[in-house]
């Protein structure tokens, strides 16, 4: 009996259906072009013209980053139009603490079958995020694996370019004892400590799809918020000298994250009494029984990016960024954090305090 001649569709990889997504994704590109680059996919590389985006003496900044667990809520409610934001952010507020300007951007979708209609909503998302983060999606991989995932499982990874004239590059190395720590909201979760979060939800019994009035919505659609970027906002603001460091505010919470800026010398007081804690961390923290000091090293707890200036121009930078509220200071001492809170603050009944030494 003679086999049956073998094609790459028989071992489960279409070529013609990925051929067509990057047909259909390719206005999507076009859509986040910008000075500097056409946002045209088809070749076998990108290029990015660092003259006509106006720099003089550039350092090129690069950053990249993935949705994490995240991604496994937004394939159960089967709610794509979110997660390429999450992309975007983790990568393009990770150059603007450098003081970059994120200029291009380039994603690694990977699934074990190709859905068209799936595909194209996350890079959809993914546009749209480069749009709020003013860098040009200029090329990406697209990669079938079957047997590697799970039926319709994928997953996302994303790499960012940036760049920053020498003499603006945001070191830190400015920040001093008495500046003041600007801190700038959260629009949720964002995109870590979801493994804890699944958790809590498992335990619980909750379901994705269930209202909770704490919440005015869904715990489903709290959870999937997308990302905040922060580039726009913060952007002039480094280029005019006005900030002496930023922290963007991931895994490790404000405890870790706030020390990765500051010199020696320098140590972050946090008061959590200083804004109040949002709904969606109020109902995972009580429902996960989760210890003050936890929270302020696992979830960014309503705070995304730290903003660190000169107590002199803490009132005009909190005006200029529209919603930045004072958070704590920067002490002398060793290099580190402390988040503390009085009683009543974070489901506590007594006062507490958590430190970390870089």
């Amino acid at each position: 009996m003679s086999q049956k001649p073998l094609t790459y569709a028989d071992a489960g990889v279409s070529i013609d259906a990925g051929n067509a997504l990057v047909k259909a994704i390719g206005p999507l590109a076009r859509s986040t072009a910008r000075p500097g680059a056409d946002a045209e996919l088809g070749g076998f590389a990108g290029f990015f013209d660092l003259k006509a985006a106006g720099y003089s003496d550039p350092l090129l900044v690069a950053a990249n980053d993935g949705v994490g667990t995240k991604l496994k809520l937004a394939i159960e409610l089967g709610r794509h139009d979110g997660v390429g934001i999450d992309l975007v952010a983790m990568c393009a507020n990770d150059l603007i603490v450098q003081g970059a300007e994120p200029l291009f951007f380039l994603d690694y979708f990977a699934t074990g079958k190709l859905d068209n209609e799936v595909a194209a909503a996350v890079v959809a998302s993914i546009a749209e995020g480069c749009r709020r983060a003013g860098c040009a999606l200029i090329g990406g991989e697209t990669a079938e694996m079957p047997g590697m995932y799970s039926a319709g499982d994928y997953d996302l990874a994303g790499f960012c370019v940036g760049a920053v004239d020498r003499d603006k590059v945001l070191t830190g190395a400015d920040i001093a004892p008495g500046d003041v720590i600007l801190g700038l909201a959260s629009s949720g979760v964002h995109s870590n400590g979801f493994s804890l979060v699944r958790r809590i939800i498992d335990q619980q019994g909750w379901e994705l799809g269930q209202n909770f009035p704490s919440l005015g919505q869904s715990l489903g659609a709290a959870l999937l918020e997308p990302t905040t970027i922060y580039v726009r906002q913060l952007l002039p603001l480094v280029q005019e000298g006005q900030i002496n460091g930023l922290a963007h505010i991931t895994g490790g919470g404000l405890l870790e994250n706030i020390p990765r800026v500051l010199p020696e010398d320098c140590h972050a007081m946090i008061d959590v009494g200083r804004w109040e804690q949002s709904a969606i961390f109020k109902l995972l923290q009580q429902a996960g029984r989760i210890a003050p000091e936890e929270m302020a090293r696992t979830f960014n707890c309503g705070i995304g990016m730290a903003v660190i200036v000169d107590p002199n121009r803490a009132e005009d930078v909190a005006s200029a960024l529209g919603g930045a509220f004072e958070i704590g200071r920067v002490e002398q001492g060793q290099r580190g954090c402390t988040v503390s809170g009085s009683a009543g603050t974070w489901n506590s009944d007594r006062g507490w305090s958590a430190t970390h030494h870089a």
